[in-house]
């Protein structure tokens, strides 16, 4: 799963793909109100198994919210024909529905800081809502 904010500048996001390609296109949805929105990624870049590449989310993401991501290559997308003439009986020049699916993943969207592998800070759903009391005077006995 992927953490993200509510940031209104560029978040980076690192994925291990299924194959690897600097080009492609992002479909997010949000599981709450099934608003799909699209972009074209064009600056990923490899790095060791990850491919990484930076987003400006338009609309914002919205705080406690699930995403469905899904990156793909668009065979429709001028000067990126990746599929070969044997393989799709279609002309060149038509419309496909071809797709080569890149990741799906799951988002979630929360402000909280959140640094599992250095510093043990995990997400907390009631994070600042709820304050306990720790006190151990237990002088006053109730008959």
């Amino acid at each position: 799963m992927i953490i993200l904010t509510t940031s209104a500048t560029a978040q980076e996001l690192s994925v291990i793909p299924r194959n690897y390609a600097d080009t492609f296109s992002l479909r997010i949805r949000d599981d709450s109100t099934n608003v799909t929105e699209f972009y074209e990624i064009t600056n990923a870049v490899n790095d060791g198994n990850y491919l990484n590449f930076d987003n400006i989310f338009s609309p914002l993401l919205v705080k406690n919210h699930f995403y469905d991501l899904s990156l793909y290559v668009d065979y429709n997308f001028w000067n990126t024909n990746y599929s070969l003439w044997e393989m799709y009986a279609s002309l060149w020049n038509e419309a496909s529905e071809q797709v080569a699916i890149v990741i799906n993943e799951k988002i979630f969207c929360t402000d909280q800081s959140i640094d599992q592998l250095y510093k043990n800070d995990y997400y907390e759903l009631n994070r600042g809502q709820y304050t306990t009391y720790d006190g151990s005077n237990n002088t006053y006995i109730v008959r």
